[in-house]
């Protein structure tokens, strides 16, 4: 009776044997930055595509013009994965899990201020969308860093931001 006892008590233990769902890193190879000058203009893109994902060749980086001086823009971000047929929009992924991603902005010279960045569902800042405001004629440049399970809500800066990168560019930008 003591034995079936046992048998019976173990049977019925809360442990699940159902594994956690792996959500795995996704590969992202391209990051595309549009920047919309609010005056009309014409829109200049940013972009870091690395083709062979984590492999051994380093991002080819491109800026399609110059920034205009003293001007706001309005930026966006998406990401891609060419090593996949059809291309896979990884946007899509960040967008679904809004809340462990956020994009944080790193600009030195003549890039003087990037703000009003949208929010994920709990309020915090995401970042896929942003303003951009250019100072005097110079030399400048835009970090874009895509943080995974950061701290939310953070200051904005990487170390307050936390968690780790899923991608990263730097953009050296000229501003007239």
């Amino acid at each position: 009776m003591l034995a079936f006892a046992g048998i019976v008590l173990a049977s019925c233990s809360d442990d699940d044997n159902d594994p956690e769902e792996v959500n795995e890193e996704e590969t992202i190879t391209t990051m595309t930055v549009t920047l919309t000058p609010d005056d009309g203009g014409t829109a200049i893109t940013l972009k870091s595509e690395d083709s062979d994902g984590d492999g051994p060749i380093e991002p080819e980086i491109t800026v399609s013009g110059n920034l205009v001086a003293n001007a706001t823009y309005s930026g966006s971000v998406t990401f891609s994965n060419v090593t996949e047929d059809p291309v896979e929009d990884i946007t899509e992924e960040v967008e679904g899990e809004n809340t462990e991603h956020q994009l944080v902005y790193v600009y030195t010279g003549a890039i003087i201020d990037v703000y009003n960045l949208d929010t994920d569902d709990d309020g915090n800042d995401l970042g896929l969308s942003f303003d951009l405001d250019t100072g005097d004629a110079g030399y400048g440049t835009l970090q874009v860093v895509l943080r995974h399970e950061p701290t939310k809500p953070n200051d904005g800066t990487l170390s307050g931001a936390g968690g780790s990168t899923d991608f990263t560019a730097t953009f050296s930008v000229t501003v007239e």
